[in-house]
């Protein structure tokens, strides 16, 4: 396998704007983009295309791997790297529908950007099977990558419950998606079934005033701790203070957070929506429908089994540890890159009539932003001659690291010496 080189294109965050590096070495730039809502960029099309043309001439980039459906950067970004020749895939996170306004309009979308990709990667099966659907693709070209974890930042503590108290703990995005209504429905029945249960929740979102309605109407304050936002760096702290975890997602391509949950030794309880029945064996994991009274017998169930026969934390996570390793991840999205890198370049005709597929008239119009986009590429490289754009060195990795440790020990040395001399001045 040979050496690779990552770079990170994303927007601006505030004030982080331009180039930066991340301790383990890794560039990342930060284009300056209008953001609407939420940390969402403004979708430009064509004025992003100079700037990207340079950063991938410059960075020798031979794969453009793009995430997240949602993203407008990565939409231009997959088509401006086909118009380059430059090999491309895209990693589907998320499952959608097909029937409402929304879905439909990203679904064109999707499709839209993967009928000229290379490869795709989806995190479960069943977001492979939704993926597939959406984007009319063929299966061949579509492989499952599950997402992973540091095991390390999430290793048990059980000395952190509460003795005499069974905890379950809740992180979780507080919007609909995540089933807030189910949180508001299962909360009061299980507190009032079993009144050594108590609930932590750490999130925030637009339903957390239901959430806080539903404390206060069943006197619930001193049982239901609400912790708001919490950073990721804390949320191992905040599971290993419970002995369940409760998911009421209604839609998960993958789920992460129980993955992390299970990792700090704690037993789960899960709807079975989406992908998550694929995340966690049977003993580790109680499902349920995504109703109140199947989730309530769930965590009845995972309750007395706390009580009568509870898991081993270290088990727990000397598991998940094996099953889930970035590093597994890595090699198998490294496989996927050799796999398309240096594929000829796909001439612009069979470009049209791959984009026709799109639909009768979002085909033709696909095919007119792809000629206009051609023809912004043919100006961009008579405009700025690639000879003209230095090219960027790969860091050795080694000596980069040494160099970022020497040199924050070297501040700290000097830190230490300047208050010395502060110190003996003030004597």
């Amino acid at each position: 396998m040979s050496l690779l080189k990552v770079v990170v294109i994303t927007h601006n965050y505030g004030k982080r704007v331009g180039v930066r590096y991340l301790t383990s070495g890794v560039k990342v730039y930060h284009i300056p983009h209008w953001l609407v809502v939420d940390q969402v960029s403004l979708p430009t099309v064509y004025s992003f295309f100079p700037l990207f043309r340079h950063i991938v001439i410059r960075e020798q980039i031979d794969v453009v791997h793009g995430h997240a459906a949602f993203s407008s950067m990565c939409h231009e970004a997959m088509m401006h790297a086909r118009t380059m020749g430059i090999s491309a895939c895209f990693t589907d996170h998320s499952l959608f529908g097909f029937e409402n306004g929304s879905s439909i309009l990203m679904n064109k979308l999707l499709k839209f950007t993967l009928s000229d990709v290379d490869h795709v990667i989806c995190v479960s099966h069943t977001s492979k099977e939704n993926t597939v659907l959406r984007a009319d693709l063929d299966p061949l070209v579509v492989s499952v990558i599950p997402n992973a974890v540091v095991a390390g930042d999430f290793t048990p503590d059980p000395t952190a419950r509460r003795p005499g108290k069974i905890t379950v703990v809740i992180t979780s995005r507080l919007v609909y998606r995540k089933g807030v209504d189910l949180m508001v429905a299962v909360i009061p029945c299980i507190c009032a079934e079993f009144p050594d249960v108590d609930f932590i929740i750490a999130g925030d979102g637009a339903k957390r005033v239901d959430l806080e309605r539903m404390r206060e109407k069943y006197n619930l304050q001193d049982r239901v701790e609400m912790l708001g936002a919490v950073p990721h760096a804390a949320v191992r702290d905040v599971l290993v203070r419970g002995h369940i975890f409760l998911n009421t997602s209604l839609t998960e391509a993958f789920c992460i957070a129980i993955v992390e949950a299970a990792c700090c030794g704690l037993l789960v309880v899960s709807t079975r929506v989406g992908g998550v029945p694929e995340v966690l064996p049977d003993d580790m994991i109680r499902f349920a429908s995504p109703d109140r009274r199947a989730l309530v017998s769930a965590l009845t169930d995972a309750i007395h089994t706390i009580r009568n026969v509870p898991p081993t934390p270290s088990s727990f996570h000397a598991r998940v540890r094996a099953m889930y390793d970035w590093s597994d991840v890595a090699e198998r999205t490294e496989n996927v890159y050799e796999m398309i890198r240096g594929a000829p370049p796909v001439p612009l005709v069979e470009r049209f009539r791959r984009y026709l597929g799109v639909g009768a008239v979002a085909g033709i119009i696909s095919c007119m932003m792809v000629a206009v986009d051609h023809m912004v590429w043919r100006v961009l490289e008579w405009a700025v001659r690639r000879e003209d754009v230095d090219l960027c060195e790969g860091i050795v990795w080694k000596g980069f690291l040494t160099e970022v440790s020497q040199g924050v020990d070297g501040k700290e040395n000097e830190e230490d010496e300047n208050a010395r001399e502060r110190q003996s001045h003030s004597r």
